[in-house]
């Protein structure tokens, strides 16, 4: 029996900032390496599982490198992998594209960046795999690129490697876009896609995958990140494993304030939102946007003092683990709905004692004959009103509106 493993991870994105945590600066050094210990723990699981290779379909980098580190680091990293006898097989997608990166380093004999030029093809005799990759020379590709890749060769597992938009995919600009058949023409077993930074899995035959990034990068890119582990058993797949590999993660809570009069309604449900998303992040360091929800008296409250809502909340992030950073709040209540019938008894039995009132019923009468009189017959037959007026009608469907009204009405804000 044949059996080996790749993973297939893509969009490292090495010493991208982690936009959105300036304002917490002394608080957000944890995140600032992010994008470095994942790489670390990619090449680490990757000689943990005695893979037979490692495919990164495209942004490695983020963009141009500030300094050598950068690249440095890289080449530090693949280093471990080629000790361990790991070849890597990478191309260039649209942030680290030939024309994007103008320094370069030496990578180690065993990392195969594929060229820009044309699909190329390589082809590992020991376990029977054969992979067909091009990278990209600009930013910004608008043709469809999967039709180059050539036909796949016959007896042999092949791997088709392709940053790409496929047919789009929300957050993320158009590129080298192609369909799903537009891949499956080709015969692969597997394509190991990039570009796209949620995982999925968009075909199982062939696999067809997308497996995120390795590391969110700001509030829009929640949950665990991480690479795929492809296991093949005489030529066919026989799993596909997402592996959690980031180092920090972002995360979203909302607070239902509904009902809650009081700040220590706040407190509580805070803690329990908090402490439910540090559960999940599995221990590592987490950048928390809190949307704080819901028709609440606490409304005035949180308006006027937005900045106080936030250092109170950073305060009890702490209380459950100083790896908690709040990243942003956000205030969508509303002001809590009062008007109850009980609430507006008073004033109906007023509206009742002045529509009984036969003083205004003539008045209201004379005013509506007089505007019966002066609007055009056609137009009052089309709307298939009456030809007389009913003033009482009239002013209990007025009544009606008044108090309907009044019950969505909000309080004023404190």
């Amino acid at each position: 029996m044949s059996t080996f493993q790749f993973i297939h991870a893509a969009d490292l994105h090495l010493d991208s900032p982690l936009r959105g945590l300036a304002r917490r600066a002394r608080q957000a050094g944890v995140f600032l390496d992010a994008s470095r210990r994942a790489l670390e723990n990619l090449v680490s699981e990757a000689i943990e599982r005695k893979v037979a290779f490692l495919i990164i379909a495209g942004d490695v980098y983020d963009g141009d490198w500030r300094d050598f580190a950068t690249g440095q680091f890289f080449v530090r990293e693949m280093g471990r992998l080629a000790r361990a006898g790991i070849r890597v097989f990478m191309l260039r997608g649209n942030h680290d594209a030939e024309s994007v990166v103008t320094k370069s380093l030496q990578l180690p004999s065993n990392v195969h960046n594929f060229s820009v030029r044309n699909v190329e093809t390589m082809t590992l005799d020991e376990i029977n795999v054969v992979l067909h990759g091009r990278g990209f020379a600009h930013r910004h590709v608008d043709e469809n690129v999967a039709l180059t890749y050539p036909a796949a060769v016959a007896g042999r597992f092949n791997i088709g490697v392709l940053h790409t938009s496929l047919t789009g995919r929300d957050g993320h600009d158009v590129y080298a876009p192609c369909s799903v058949e537009d891949l499956r023409r080709a015969g692969y077993d597997y394509w190991a896609l990039g570009h796209v930074h949620t995982r999925e899995i968009v075909a199982e035959n062939p696999a067809i995958v997308f497996p995120g990034n390795l590391q969110g990068r700001h509030a829009r890119e929640t949950g665990p990140k991480g690479a795929t582990l492809v296991r093949v058993v005489d030529g066919r797949i026989e799993a596909m494993e997402a592996l959690r590999l980031d180092a920090a993660c972002f995360a979203h809570v909302t607070l239902d304030l509904s009902g809650l009069a009081d700040r220590a309604g706040l407190t509580g449900a805070a803690h329990h939102a908090m402490a439910g998303a540090h559960g999940e992040a599995d221990g590592r360091p987490l950048a928390l946007r809190v949307t704080l929800a819901g028709a609440t008296e606490l409304y005035g409250y949180l308006c006027a003092h937005p900045e106080q809502v936030e250092e109170d909340l950073q305060a009890l992030a702490a209380e459950i683990s100083d790896e908690i950073l709040i990243e942003r709040v956000r205030n969508t209540t509303s002001p809590k709905r009062a008007a109850t019938r009980a609430a507006l008894a008073g004033f109906e039995e007023t509206l009742a004692e002045i529509a009984a009132d036969p003083a205004f019923r003539a008045d209201v009468a004379a005013t509506l004959a007089a505007l019966h009189a002066k609007a055009p017959v056609e137009a009052m037959q089309s709307l298939g009103e009456p030809e007389t007026c009913d003033a009482e009608a009239a002013i209990r469907a007025a009544s009606e509106l008044i108090l309907a009204a009044l019950n969505e009405q909000p309080e004023q804000a404190p």
